[in-house]
């Protein structure tokens, strides 16, 4: 039978979402847990919190992480692992720390597009050693019944982390992915390519909210995915 999700498809700006009474987070209603690759210094912990919702938090930059742990004191059903999540285990990455709180670090290099990296640079790198996503919660013990929602928001890197992650994809009930239709950065995947392979793990686009426009046309979103 076919999943009915909670939200119709829609590609909105999020001003012009939530000023219609269509949050884009509202899936969040419907799940049990978060997992959230790409953590920053969570900045979404309250709201998870506002839902009830256990979360994992991954972040791979060192001096970040211990920020999100501090962040996460007054959350007791919040907890972060410094980890670097890609497709293989024990592959080693170069991985570009912005200037802007470490919020546009990626192990991909920026792409030549001035007009979306104009006040982000990149002054150092450091070296990573990843693992997929499944190793990361077999090893670390970490329930996959308590989680069945996934965030990625690692800044182009998405589809590396689902190739990894292909033999529990059908425990989410959700997928949201941070993607854009042109190259933020050299080798990212782009919307399509995310379309097309999770079309092929059983998901369907469900919805799509814009967080920015370019004038060239470039377009960067946060999109839904749910079980087909």
């Amino acid at each position: 039978m076919r999943y009915r999700s909670p939200i119709r498809f829609a590609e909105r700006t999020y001003w012009n979402v939530r000023s219609h009474g269509l949050l884009p987070d509202r899936f969040l209603k419907a799940g049990r847990g978060v997992i959230h690759v790409g953590a920053n210094k969570g900045q979404e912990r309250s709201l998870y919190a506002s839902y009830g919702l256990k979360v994992v938090w991954v972040e791979p930059i060192p001096d970040i992480f211990r920020e999100l742990q501090s962040n996460l004191a007054d959350f007791p059903d919040q907890t972060a692992y410094n980890c670097l999540i890609a497709a293989q285990d024990g592959k080693k990455y170069q991985f570009h720390i912005s200037d802007n709180e470490g919020s546009s670090s990626s192990i991909l290099e920026p792409a030549k597009e001035l007009e979306y990296w104009n006040n982000v640079n990149f002054p150092r790198s450091i070296e990573l050693e990843a693992v997929s996503l499944a190793t990361f919660m077999r090893t670390n013990g970490i329930d996959p019944t308590s989680y069945d929602i996934l965030v990625l928001d690692t800044e182009g890197s998405e589809l590396l982390v689902l190739e990894g992650a292909k033999d529990i994809l059908s425990r989410f009930k959700y997928i949201q992915c941070e993607a854009a239709n042109f190259e933020v950065r050299l080798g990212c995947c782009l919307l399509a390519d995310l379309d097309a392979f999770l079309s092929k793990q059983g998901f369907t686009q469900v919805g799509r909210f814009v967080c920015q426009r370019f004038a060239k046309g470039g377009r960067l979103w946060d999109v839904l995915y749910a079980q087909a």
